[in-house]
């Protein structure tokens, strides 16, 4: 894993590991995958600007998620499936996670149970929610996620229906999906569309905030009217994404749907992005632009894939020393330093 220089080089490991069908599933996105594409090329377009004769010898990347501490701006991002990638799933990277003082959030389509994610060790845990056609699946989700210690509920509103995805349907995942959060523990036959309820509104917030005490947090925000709504609603923070361009292609890249989206919310709830994130300086312009932090996942996907445990702690290790070499190099001993002004375009 040393060898392993950014976090591009996980890639081609990966996929000759994975079955082509698993690497469909990971890598593609829908339709003519420009969502996909443009996700990255949009940080590539913005330039950095930095600050000299700043006292860099002390760099300090920590900060604050709803409160609880975390040592670098990233998180995992709730990603389906993680048992394709390797044996022990979910509970790799969630057990790097913990290790590293980073944020997991665990998929509701995980191979593994909320109970297997609580038992690898303390730190910040958050559950990704699909609402289920049968709310008395997702009432025990939300109820086993609390009990087991996790301190938000992620709700994605962006897929009321899996993108038209290609890839996938030239090489489709065969055989049943052990999915043991959805309420039954059991494999599930059919598509994992057929489990999404397309029938959830803004007014159902009130019925999800209701089943605990949890914070909620709202992922799949691309208009800003969507986040005001959100933010009416109750939501504690939200996820500027656009699904990795694996939902509705020709959407947005989300990094250019951040900075209007941060002004509309105005620091009512806490702003964070996902898409497209590979390097640290991927990291310091979302911050510019006002994300509190970034989710990573296709990279620690295929570092999970390449190198099981190893290679997921070799993600958080470039992660974070290229999030540190930016930060001494804009001239930023803190995040506080990543200032709106240190980006052009």
């Amino acid at each position: 894993m040393t060898t392993i220089a950014g976090l591009r080089d996980f890639e081609a490991l990966a996929r000759a590991r994975l079955s082509p069908a698993a690497y469909a599933y990971y890598a593609g996105g829908s339709w003519d995958e420009l969502t996909l594409r443009e996700n990255e090329a949009a940080f590539s377009r913005r330039r950095l600007l930095p600050r000299g004769l700043i006292d860099v010898t002390s760099i300090d990347p920590s900060t604050t998620l709803l409160g609880q501490p975390v040592a670098l701006p990233v998180g995992f991002a709730p990603c389906a499936l993680q048992g394709l990638a390797h044996g022990e799933g979910e509970v790799i990277a969630a057990r790097v996670a913990a290790r590293s003082g980073l944020l997991y959030v665990l998929s509701t389509l995980a191979n593994r149970t909320v109970e297997d994610v609580a038992a690898v060790g303390r730190g910040p845990r958050w559950f990704q929610l699909y609402v289920q056609k049968d709310r008395g699946r997702s009432t025990e989700m939300v109820e086993r996620a609390r009990a087991a210690g996790f301190t938000a509920i992620v709700l994605t509103v962006d897929a009321p229906n899996p993108g038209y995805r290609e890839r996938e349907l030239r090489d489709p995942i065969l055989g049943d999906s052990l999915l043991p959060n959805i309420g039954s523990g059991q494999a599930h036959r059919g598509p994992i569309g057929d489990l999404l309820d397309g029938s959830l509104t803004w007014a159902d917030l009130d019925w999800l905030r209701g089943l605990s005490d949890l914070p909620l947090v709202i992922k799949g925000i691309l208009d800003p009217a969507d986040a005001v709504r959100a933010v009416e609603h109750g939501a504690a923070a939200i996820v500027v994404s656009n699904h990795g361009g694996r939902q509705l292609d020709r959407a947005p890249a989300s990094i250019d749907a951040l900075e209007p989206i941060v002004d509309v919310v105005a620091g009512r709830a806490e702003v964070y992005l996902d898409s497209g994130v590979r390097r640290g300086t991927d990291i310091v312009i979302a911050l510019a632009l006002g994300a509190r932090a970034v989710f990573i996942g296709r990279p620690f996907l295929y570092a999970l894939a390449a190198g099981g445990e190893a290679g997921v702690a070799r993600c958080v290790e470039i992660l974070e020393a290229e999030l540190r070499i930016a930060l001494k190099l804009l001239g930023a001993p803190t995040l506080a330093g990543v200032t709106r002004d240190r980006v052009v375009g």
